[in-house]
Parts: structure tokens; C-alpha cells; sequence
């Protein structure tokens, strides 16, 4: 599975407005600031976060960003479905050689593989929200590694090294 930049920065964009408190907001610059990225960049994902309903915009000199419903309440595969830029069902297109179609698109041995990674991707990422992403690195892997599915098989870990 590979991030977009995307992606990655819409999920960064959020995880700030997930950090503040209450019902504190920030501004655009505040947070390209924060992220290292344009304000135009920062323009473009937070409209496409507002127009989803994932943060609302409250104008004015007291005005920013602010999450629009609880960050418990915002899933990991709803943001990725907003903000990815390439879909799952255009996958055969964009392999076609020199050819219009696919020449395997009537029967494939590997659309069955691809489609059930991006299924197994998007249940992991249905498991987890944006307050769980909330803390330090290590925090947050602890808890990534506590949800069913993702637990380490330490013993096997250790039988490699």
C-alpha cells in the first residue's frame, strides 16, 4: 500500500485539530505552519476535509479550523476515501501496455490479489480513529498493536534474528 502525499497530509492536517483542546481551532497559515506544507496546499485538504465533514470552517478574525465531530468518531478508512486520488476499481486500466484494455481484463490471477489487499487494508483501517492517533510514536503503536489483527508474533520475531 502506498500513501499519497495526499493523504499523508490531510491525516497530519486533522491529527492537529484532533491535538487541541475543546474546542480550539486554527488558522490556514497556522496549519501549513505547523506541517511544513503551503497554505494552498493546506487550502486545498482542508476543503476537501470541510466538503466531507470532517472539520468545519468558522469564519472571521476568531475564526480556523475546527474538527466537526469528535476525533473517537472519525475513522482512518473514511479520510483515506476522501482523499485518495486513486481508486481500486480503475486498477486494470492503468496497467494496459500499449493497448486500450488490459488483455487480461476476462480472467486474472492477480485483480483477485490486488482487490482482497485493498480489502483487507480498508477493515484495518476501519478499526482504527483518529484519537487513536493522538500521543507519542510509541504510544500510538502500542495501541495500533492492541487492535485485533495487528498483534505481533513476537516469538517468530525472535526465532529470525
Amino acid at each position: 500500500m502506498k500513501i499519497s502525499a495526499q493523504e499523508e497530509y490531510g491525516l497530519r492536517c486533522l491529527l492537529q485539530l484532533a491535538c487541541l483542546p475543546g474546542t480550539a481551532s486554527l488558522t490556514l497559515p497556522q496549519i501549513a505552519e505547523r506541517e511544513g506544507i503551503s497554505v494552498a496546499n493546506a487550502g486545498k485538504l482542508m476543503w476537501l476535509l470541510n466538503k466531507a465533514g470532517f472539520v468545519q470552517a468558522t469564519r472571521g478574525t476568531k475564526g480556523g479550523y475546527s474538527l466537526a465531530r469528535p476525533a473517537e468518531h472519525i475513522r482512518l478508512s473514511e479520510v483515506i476515501k476522501v482523499l485518495d486520488e486513486d481508486e481500486i476499481g480503475n486498477h486494470c486500466e492503468s496497467y494496459t501496455g500499449v493497448l486500450e484494455k488490459c488483455i487480461h481484463k476476462g480472467d486474472c490471477g492477480i485483480r483477485p490479489v490486488i482487490v482482497g489487499l485493498h480489502e483487507i487494508v480498508q477493515e484495518a483501517l476501519s478499526q482504527i480513529t483518529l484519537s487513536q492517533l493522538v500521543g507519542d510514536e510509541a504510544q500510538v503503536d502500542a495501541t495500533f498493536h492492541q487492535i485485533k489483527r495487528f498483534e505481533r508474533k513476537l516469538g517468530q520475531e525472535s526465532l529470525r534474528n
